[in-house]
Parts: C-alpha cells; sequence; structure tokens
C-alpha cells in the first residue's frame, strides 16, 4: 500500500493491517481503506487527494493546542500550554496553570489561549463487583397469562421474584423500535439505544388501564394476540400493543412537553415516522434535521401520546428494578447496550451529526463466523465525538442508568475499534476504525460510578490484549464462555484457571445453547443455511472433537464418570464446572437450563432462521419450577454460599 495512503489512515485511526482470530497478521486492501476514510469525510480517491488529506492532519497535529475533549483519570494530572481558565461541574470557577490530580469527578469545561475544551475527570477505577450468581434471559421468549405474545416487563418482574436466590438478571437489549410496521424482531438493530421499546410494556400493568371502565377493558383484552405461535409475531404484538395505548391515552394525565426535551425530540420522530414513513433519510427535506423549523414547531397530542409511553415504560422499569431490590439482589438487573443504531432510526436522525452514516458495523471473520459479520448498524464518529465533547454518548449512558445497576456491553472491543464495511464490498473486506479507550472507557467508568453500577464487557472474538487489560485495570468485568476458554493447546481451560473478574457463562445468545452444542445441532443448522466455508464432514470432525474435550475436561474435575453423556448429566456438570471458578459473576442460562436446542439467534442469517423469534417451549410458571432449572439455581446459590455471597460493591438493583 502507498506510504502516504498508510500515513493518512494512520492519522485518522483506519487500520491498515490487523490481526486476526487466527492470530496472523492480516494487511487490508486499499480499496477498503480509501472507503472508510471517505465515510470519516476524508478524500483519498487519488494520489494528489491522498497528499493533500495528509498534509492537512499533519498541520492539525502539529503545534500546541488541546485536543477537543482532554478525559484525565482521577489523581492524575496535566501540563497546559498557558494559564486557563476552569469552570467545574457545579459551576465553580479557578484559574489554573496545569491540571490537577485533586480535581473532582465530572464534566468541567476549560478555557485557554483561544479554546474552549471539554475536560472529563474520570474514576480511576470501579468498586469491585460482588460475587454472585445470576440468570441471562432473552426476556422476549418468555410468555405467561399476563403477557401479550411477547415476554414484558410484568414476565421480568416476576421472573425476578421466582429467580431462586440469583443475584443478577441480565437481559437481552430492550432499546426502542421506530413504532412503525414492519417493525424489527432483532434486539441489536434498535431505532434508538437512549429510549426504550413498547412492545415490552405490560398493557395490564398500566395505571390507565385500571382506571379504566369494565366496557374500555374488555375492549383493550380483546386485542390480545394468540398465545399459541410457535414463532413470536412482532408485527401483531406491536399492533395490538399500539391500538391498547391508544384506546387507554384519553385517561392519561396532562403530559410536560418541556420536562425532557431530548425525550420530546424522540416522541417527534415517532410523529414523523408514523406520517412520512420508517426512514427518515426518504422524509421531505424540511424534516430531515432535528433542527428544522418545522420540526422544533412539532407539537401537540401525537407528541404526547409518545413521551407517555416512554413514562410508562420507565414506570415498569422502576418496578422491575424494586422487586429486585426486595430480593436483596447484590446487583439485580443488567441491562444490554447493543453495538451500535439502525440509519433509519430514531438515533440516526437526531445523532447524525455524530454517527458515520455511510458505515456499516460489523466483525471480520473468525471461527464460528466463518465468512464475517455485517451487522447493518452505524456507529459514532470518533471525530465528532470528540469535537462534541463526548455529549451523545454521555446522554445515552445516563438514560439507560436511570434504571440499570449493571450493564453489558455487546462487543465491548468496539470502545477501543470497530469493523466498519463499505458499502458493497462484503463484511470480510472491512477495517478496523479506532477510537479514544481513555474517554470511551472513562466515561462508561463516570457514568456507571454514578449510578452504582457494575460493567461488563463482552470481550470475546477477536480482542486485542488491551481490551481485557483496561476492563480489568478498571474494574470492569470480561467475559469468560465455556465454548472459547482454552489452553495453549485448544483443549478446554481448568476451572481454577479462568479469570477473576469475568462474568462466566456457558454460551451466549449467538452461540449453540447447551443442549444444541452436545447434539451438533450448531453444525446441521448452518450446514443446511449454507453458512459453512468449509466441508461440512470437516465441521462434524471439528464438533466431535470440541465436545470429546468438553467431556474429558469435566470428566478430568470429577464432574462425570464414566461414559455418562445424557444431556442433563452434562448441563449440570457444565455448570458444577462454572461454579468452580473464581470468577466474580457465573450465569446460567434458560435456553441452557431447559435443554433448548435452537439459539436464539444465528449469525449471517436474516429471514433463513427465525433470530430473535423462538419462544421458549415453557410459561414462565414452568420455568420458575422446572426441576433442571431449580438444581442449578441450588448449585449456584451453594457457591455463592462458600464464598460469602456478596463481594465489594456497594451497587443494588
Amino acid at each position: 500500500m502507498d506510504a502516504d495512503l498508510v500515513a493518512l489512515a494512520d492519522a485518522h485511526g483506519v487500520a491498515t493491517r490487523y490481526e486476526n482470530w487466527q492470530r496472523k497478521d492480516t494487511e487490508v486492501a486499499a480499496e477498503s481503506v480509501i472507503g472508510v476514510l471517505g465515510m470519516l469525510g476524508v478524500d483519498a480517491s487519488t494520489p494528489a487527494a491522498v497528499r493533500t488529506a495528509l498534509a492537512e492532519a499533519r498541520r492539525r497535529a502539529g503545534g500546541d493546542r488541546l485536543p477537543d475533549t482532554i478525559v484525565l483519570r482521577a489523581g492524575a494530572g496535566r501540563e497546559l500550554p498557558a494559564a486557563a481558565e476552569l469552570t467545574l461541574e457545579d459551576g465553580g470557577t479557578r484559574r489554573v496553570d496545569r491540571l490537577t490530580g485533586d480535581l473532582p469527578l465530572g464534566w468541567h469545561r476549560l478555557r485557554c489561549r483561544d479554546q474552549e475544551v471539554t475536560l472529563v475527570v474520570v474514576p480511576a477505577e470501579l468498586p469491585e463487583p460482588p460475587d454472585t450468581w445470576g440468570w441471562m434471559l432473552q426476556l422476549y421468549t418468555l410468555h405467561s397469562a399476563g403477557s401479550w405474545g411477547i415476554g414484558d416487563l410484568g414476565d421480568l418482574r416476576d421472573f425476578v421474584a421466582g429467580s431462586a436466590g440469583a443475584g443478577l438478571v441480565v437481559l437481552n437489549p430492550l432499546h426502542a423500535i421506530t413504532p412503525v410496521a414492519p417493525v424489527p424482531a432483532s434486539p441489536y438493530s434498535p431505532s434508538s439505544r437512549r429510549f426504550a421499546n413498547l412492545l415490552y410494556l405490560r398493557i395490564a400493568d398500566i395505571p390507565e388501564y385500571g382506571r379504566a371502565g369494565a366496557e374500555l377493558r374488555e375492549r383493550v383484552d380483546a386485542l390480545r394476540p394468540p398465545a399459541d405461535r410457535e414463532l413470536i409475531d412482532y408485527p401483531g404484538v406491536f399492533a395490538a400493543k399500539l391500538a391498547a395505548l391508544e384506546l387507554l391515552w384519553p385517561l392519561a394525565a396532562p403530559v410536560d412537553l418541556e420536562r425532557d426535551p431530548g425525550l420530546t425530540d424522540f416522541a417527534r420522530f415517532c410523529v414523523l415516522a408514523e406520517e412520512h414513513g420508517a426512514d427518515w433519510r426518504q422524509w421531505p427535506a424540511g424534516l430531515r434535521r432535528p433542527d428544522a423549523p418545522a420540526v422544533r414547531a412539532l407539537a401537540g397530542d401525537r407528541v404526547a401520546f409518545h413521551v407517555w409511553i416512554q413514562d410508562l415504560l420507565e414506570a415498569q422499569f422502576d418496578g422491575a428494578g424494586a422487586a429486585a431490590r426486595e430480593r436483596d439482589m447484590p446487583v439485580g438487573i443488567v441491562y444490554d447496550l447493543a453495538v451500535a443504531v439502525e440509519p433509519a432510526g430514531a438515533d440516526g436522525w437526531l445523532l447524525q451529526d455524530v454517527l458515520a452514516m455511510d458505515a456499516r458495523t460489523g466483525a471480520p471473520p473468525d471461527a464460528f463466523n466463518q465468512l464475517g459479520q455485517e451487522w447493518g448498524g452505524v456507529a459514532w464518529r470518533p471525530d465528532r465525538l470528540a469535537e462534541t465533547g463526548y455529549a451523545a454518548y454521555r446522554d445515552m449512558l445516563r438514560r439507560i442508568f436511570k434504571y440499570a445497576r449493571g450493564l453489558r456491553v455487546d462487543h465491548v472491543a468496539g470502545l477501543w475499534r470497530l469493523w466498519w464495511v463499505p458499502a458493497g464490498l462484503g463484511p470480510a473486506n472491512g477495517t478496523y476504525v479506532h477510537y479514544d479507550p481513555e474517554a470511551m472507557l472513562g466515561i462508561l467508568a463516570l457514568e456507571a460510578y454514578r449510578a452504582g453500577a457494575v460493567v461488563i464487557g463482552e470481550d470475546l472474538g477477536t480482542v486485542m490484549p488491551v481490551v481485557t487489560e483496561g476492563l480489568q485495570r478498571t474494574n470492569m468485568l470480561g467475559s469468560a464462555v465455556l465454548w472459547f476458554t482454552r489452553d495453549d493447546d485448544g483443549g478446554y481451560r481448568p476451572s481454577a484457571g479462568y479469570p477473576r473478574n469475568a462474568l462466566a457463562s456457558v454460551s451466549t445468545h449467538d452461540l449453540p445453547t447447551a443442549a444444541g452444542f452436545l447434539a451438533g445441532e450448531q453444525v446441521e443448522v448452518r450446514a443446511a443455511l449454507g453458512q459453512l466455508a468449509g466441508p461440512v464432514e470437516q465441521e462434524r470432525e471439528s464438533w466431535t472433537r470440541d465436545r470429546a474435550l468438553l467431556l474429558d475436561r469435566l470428566r478430568a474435575e470429577g464432574l462425570l464418570t464414566g461414559a455418562e453423556t445424557a444431556a442433563e448429566d452434562v448441563v449440570v456438570a457444565m455448570h458444577e464446572f462454572l461454579a468452580r471458578t473464581p470468577c466474580r459473576l457465573v450465569t446460567a442460562s434458560l435456553h441452557d437450563v431447559l435443554l433448548e436446542v435452537r439459539q436464539p439467534n444465528l449469525p449471517g442469517t436474516f429471514e433463513e432462521y427465525p433470530n430473535w423469534r423462538i419462544p421458549l417451549g415453557r410459561d414462565l410458571t414452568e420455568v420458575v419450577s422446572d426441576p433442571l432449572f431449580r438444581r442449578v439455581a441450588k448449585i449456584l446459590t451453594a457457591r455463592q454460599s462458600a464464598s460469602g455471597g456478596g463481594g465489594g460493591s456497594s451497587s443494588s438493583a
């Protein structure tokens, strides 16, 4: 690759080579680098354009100007090029010649010469998380006598009550959808990560439903979707719940549109989407920006309606959190943060100035996804985040931590770098774009610290050592998944060799379930759908070898005897194995303890596989009374009791 192009890419944080999942150095095609630079507003289409852009990048990097945002760890200092005026978050001001280690945590402003920049002082580390155990729950898969065709926040509250002594419940993302049919099934393709999904409302728990007369309640109840579907009918659930909310809306109290301008902006998006379609990029030109005069003038009943829906969701989130507090859960409810957002959605419209609207996030090829992945979402532009003082990132975290006392960050390596895919090149032909981890990780630590929350990073796949080291340094947890936690020879690592600062689990939503792995389901379904890069016989051999290695590891630890391979016995042994690890948090998945064979999501598929639409085979009452559910809970509770059952965190649900 041309040396000037390499230098230009480096100046903008775009990788020209990387280490793949097999730890082999891999060069990125020039076409991919040029495409990604273009997404950052950098013209690299010709050698002359590269030279011009490189000269500009070097000019901006020269001199003694401050960066647009300074992130300072508590206790650290920094020299300044000149005396400056510091305005603290609480409004106090002081004259400073350098930044010292005694500055308070928070969001401050610094004026130095002709610059005014954001200064964020972040904690060096979070309090130690507790030692406890819990459940990994895909909430949409639950169903009960009270829910409408999909697991909801009422089910979550009731599951917490019946969770058999768990200290946390880790959920799938509950981010907002665009309220226009057809609605997506994937929780990882949200319209907004700052607001919540109306599909998870429990209609009968809405105060207006309680105040409704008998006739109105009958009309609402008649909207409930059929309960006997083999797959979750997202469009049907959406239509039913939206119709129910519209019937109950006249009973609502007045809504203050001035209370939360960000929420009102989201509600405006919802109203415009209902009128002009789900993709704001196709709206009339005068409506394509949230600061357009015609948009700012939008108010009225329908805007208030969508604000009311989010208020209802917040109240039901609080109800689930209260159930966790009543049971003295050491952590409580842990929410999941998706990597990116749909470009056509609310955050794409509201945050278009700080998102890379032409990029599509994904991942390079790895052992489980041999063709690479293209997730379709858009991610932060690192340059624009810094220019705007990370305000949008801060706002997103604050809204989540309003009702979360734990956050699982999906693909946490994305705080360091994300795989961007230029249009038309395919997921294997993308490249990494780097972020400022001191800012991304530090701001996450600050907002989690203020909320008393635990942070868990999903650091699986092709992850640089610096990611795991950064999580360890800040007392954030990594992820230790049984399928991936191997020794140097490729065998399964002994339980004693697991990391301390981690959440341990058998699997994840993107990987085979315990019963599915034991049956080789992941090989057969991928072969049938054309998802294998090599011959199916080769995959079967690899699976057979892995299965044998796993059983050998469980036998070596005395958890299985002889040729014992019944699925229930092996699943129990897997959780006894996890209970022996030193990991601070250990979780069991409902899919595993209920011996579900199909995994919730098969990466790389869309309509070919019923991703995110497979309900659990039993209702909530049957789930919490299932003998294997209770047996695994007893195993993990005994582990917690043996370790003192609490740990060092002051966080609560």
